[in-house]
């Protein structure tokens, strides 16, 4: 089998074990089959326009022509020529195709239907035009190492899209096809250059034959590589400390002990991800109490605000404690409180690393791998851990504080203070300015919550629109504070923001509104229950929810004077865009019509991204650290021959003693950078000449011109003084007569043949060659220390 069809065939692998990684994606993902199939078909092409030969830019133009005749023989036959030959109407067709599956994107949820052709064309046509790129890279221009870019976009456009549990499994397959397609470049360049190395195989006496090819070898270290890289990463999610101690892939540093947890920002609207036709149901709620208005299941805490949005901070987690948690931060004794059991089970699909619970939690029974975070008082996933199809037992608090108890309370501790009042200087002053007009008159940070809250929710004018963009940016609060329009994320924000501009500690939760009861006892939580709320802290009551959204939730009861401590909201106050007439109809965007869900597809949820992080949601933060590290994998193999050469040159003419018993070190070390260079100009070492030869060898092969010359024949003349005089002299200058030699080279040579010698040095054959000779050394010595058996006969001679 020739190179360039072994080169081709693992061009054909990687891509295809680059594309496994979006069969989570879809299903079923019988898909991937017809790709391998439309995939052998263009690399044969390009196999037989190489071997015609054609030239480089048509071999590509002939795959990429193919590549539209495949696409359009498969989803616009019927409006091509003879079904192959697209036209007008075709391209119209594709371009109708892409639309549709854009739409489905946003539509479905993961796993989509391979049933719409617009995904499928999505699929099958990003396949081949990543393959179209490798195969060019790595078989027509014999570069495979830049052909790990394409491969890379082909992964993290999966690793994006997907939940993120087995995007670790997904990394190693297309690592192993990109290292399969170096491993055939490497075996067809080593092939090429006939150098011959490694042990001797054996005949079948015992002895030495002949030598082994330089394959064996190669492979032999290839598969010694490709081991590495499939060990190394599954143990990097259990190393203790750092950026790896996060959701999804290893919170922690074990099952005991403690470690951190960092997350990205989770409020981004799922409207691009989880538009959904239908209200479907995520959780499955059973509890004990009575009134269920007041039951918000809460996800996780938003306390870093960096003037653009809120997000998690950095925070300690532990083991999850056995039997009563401890007490919520701030509760006094005084406070009036119930605990309730709620039994939570969570639909087959919904895969959040966070678990949502009633807060504040005293206990939770769950299986699996969580980890307790205490300033939250939330658990997140250890190790790929999520809630996908579990049931889970909480013990929660029912805290029922009194008005009077709210407005008499103390000042907050210092660190609570200092840590939940920051504001950064960003922040436009119209916030704080607007906070300080909107409380005016209030006796206390009570007061001052309250009128904040009845503002946003009652007599502010604002107006409750899920497709308002979440927007970003330091003036994105006070673009909602004036046009006054928007959805849970821009109040929770705005009021968060806005305390703690007057001094009350402040943070926003993420998690799900009260559902919806059903006949048999149980709450359905839905996609548009996912909610985001602001939390206030007062001292003797801790962290405490207020509802600033209009037609959203449950106003709290200690905020209604009129009758505080009653867990039913007031009638008499009701939002203002609220109707009032009760309606059976599924709950549902306000701001949408059915004329828009007929036009559009479907209204835009509201909810925020931390509250529903799906198979389909946004990219999660072990995903951008799995695109850093194959992103600088990437880029590190291609440029690791040149740092090699880099490297190895700066130490072969860098300073040496000037003793007599340097001299011949030095020379020789001078010598081998000077024939290593010319071999990476193309000049292959004959080492069967003598220097001297050899200098005139590369003076006439390299066209030097003479003050190149005269260095290279200098530099011999000083190797030819080491190897014969009995006393070698040390000569002054080689270094600089490498250097000298090399510029004439360059020179000489044009750009392609520059940057080769640069980017891609042949020299770097040597690290095989040292491998393979370290490899026959370890394997000699392991066969001396092998105990010897002597066969016994079974016959007596």
């Amino acid at each position: 089998m020739s190179g360039r069809v072994r080169m081709a065939l693992g061009a054909w692998a990687a891509t295809l074990m680059a594309a496994c990684a979006l069969l989570p994606l879809v299903r079923p993902a019988t898909w991937i089959v017809q790709a391998a199939f439309l995939l052998a078909l263009q690399s044969g092409v390009g196999a037989a326009a190489r071997r015609v030969p054609l030239a480089r830019p048509l071999t590509v133009a002939a795959q990429a022509v193919v590549t539209v005749m495949l696409l359009t023989f498969v989803f616009a036959r019927e409006q091509a020529l003879a079904g192959l030959i697209p036209g007008p109407q075709a391209f119209d067709r594709f371009a109708l195709l892409l639309q549709q599956g854009g739409d489905d994107i946003a539509r479905y949820a993961i796993p989509a239907p391979l049933e719409s052709d617009g995904i499928r064309l999505m699929l099958l046509g990003g396949v081949l035009i990543i393959g179209l790129l490798v195969d060019t890279l790595a078989v027509t221009f014999r570069s495979a190492a830049p052909a790990g870019l394409p491969l890379l976009a082909l992964y993290s456009v999966a690793a994006g899209l997907s939940d993120g549990g087995s995007d670790w499994l997904w990394f190693l397959v297309a690592a192993a096809g990109y290292l399969m397609l170096l491993l055939a470049e490497g075996r067809d360049r080593l092939s090429q250059w006939g150098r011959v190395f490694g042990g001797a195989p054996r005949t079948a006496g015992g002895e030495p034959s002949g030598v082994v090819a330089p394959v064996r070898t190669g492979r032999r270290i290839g598969v010694v590589a490709l081991g590495i890289a499939l060990v190394v990463p599954l143990g990097l999610p259990a190393m203790n400390g750092g950026l790896l101690d996060t959701v999804g892939a290893g919170a922690g540093g074990g099952s005991g002990g403690g470690g951190t947890i960092s997350a990205v920002n989770p409020l981004v609207s799922l409207r691009d991800s989880l538009n959904a036709d239908e209200d479907q149901q995520v959780l499955s709620v059973r509890t004990k109490t009575a009134d269920v208005s007041d039951l918000y299941l809460r996800i996780v805490s938003l306390d870093d605000f960096d003037g653009t949005t809120w997000k998690p901070s950095r925070r300690s987690i532990t083991a999850v404690p056995d039997g009563t948690f401890p007490a919520p931060v701030g509760l006094s004794p005084d406070v009036k409180r119930t605990e309730f059991d709620t039994t939570i089970t969570a639909a087959g699909w919904y895969a959040q690393d966070w678990l949502p619970m009633p807060y504040p939690p005293s206990g939770v029974r769950i299986s699996g791998n969580w980890r307790y975070e205490p300033q939250g008082m939330t658990l997140v996933g250890d190790h790929g851990q999520n809630t996908r199809g579990l049931t889970y037992q909480v013990k929660s608090l029912d805290v029922q504080p009194t008005a009077e108890q709210l407005a008499s309370a103390g000042p907050a501790p210092g660190d609570i203070e200092r840590d939940f009042t920051k504001l950064p200087d960003s922040l436009p002053s119209v916030v704080a300015r607007t906070a300080r007009k909107v409380t005016a008159g209030a006796a206390n940070p009570y007061d001052q919550a309250v009128k904040l809250q009845d503002w946003f929710a009652v007599t502010g004018g604002f107006e409750y629109d899920t497709q308002v963009q979440v927007g970003s940016g330091s003036q994105a609060i006070a673009r909602f504070l004036k046009d006054k329009q928007g959805f849970c994320v821009h109040f929770s924000f705005a009021m968060a923001a806005m305390a703690r501009s007057l001094g009350i500690p402040a943070r926003v939760a993420v998690g799900f509104a009260p559902g919806s009861p059903q006949a048999d006892g149980s709450v359905s939580v839905g996609l548009r229950d996912a909610h985001a709320w602001p939390e206030l802290y007062f001292e003797g009551v801790g962290w405490t929810r207020f509802e600033p959204t209009p037609n959203r939730g449950s106003i709290p009861s200690y905020t209604l004077p009129d009758n505080p401590g009653s867990s039913v909201p007031d009638p008499a106050r009701p939002s203002r865009s609220a109707s009032t007439a009760p309606s059976a109809a599924p709950s549902a965007s306000e701001g949408c019509t059915p004329e828009q869900k007929k036009l559009d597809g479907g209204c835009a949820s509201e909810s925020p991204q931390a509250a529903l992080p799906t198979d389909d949601d946004g990219p999660k933060w072990y995903a951008f650290l799995v695109w850093a590290l194959a992103g600088l994998a990437v880029l590190a193999l291609p440029l690791a021959p040149m740092l090699w050469r880099l490297r190895t040159r700066s130490a072969r003419l860098g300073a040496h003693g000037r003793g007599e018993a340097d001299t011949a070190p030095h020379t020789l070390a001078v010598w081998q950078e000077l024939t290593d260079t010319a071999w990476d100009f193309g000049i292959t070492p004959d080492e069967s000449q003598t220097p001297r030869k050899a200098a005139a060898r590369m003076v006439r092969l390299g066209d030097l011109d003479a003050t190149a010359a005269a260095s290279v024949h200098r530099v011999a003349n000083a190797v030819e003084q080491v190897l014969y005089a009995p006393h070698p002299r040390p000569v002054a200058g080689l270094a600089d007569d490498v250097r000298r030699a090399t510029a004439g080279l360059g020179a000489a040579a044009g750009r392609p043949a520059r940057l080769r010698a640069l980017l891609a040095p042949r020299s770097t054959a040597r690290v095989v060659w040292a491998a393979s000779a370290w490899w026959t050394r370890v394997r000699e010595r392991a066969v001396a220390l092998r105990p010897t058996w002597r066969k016994t006969s079974g016959q007596q001679g």
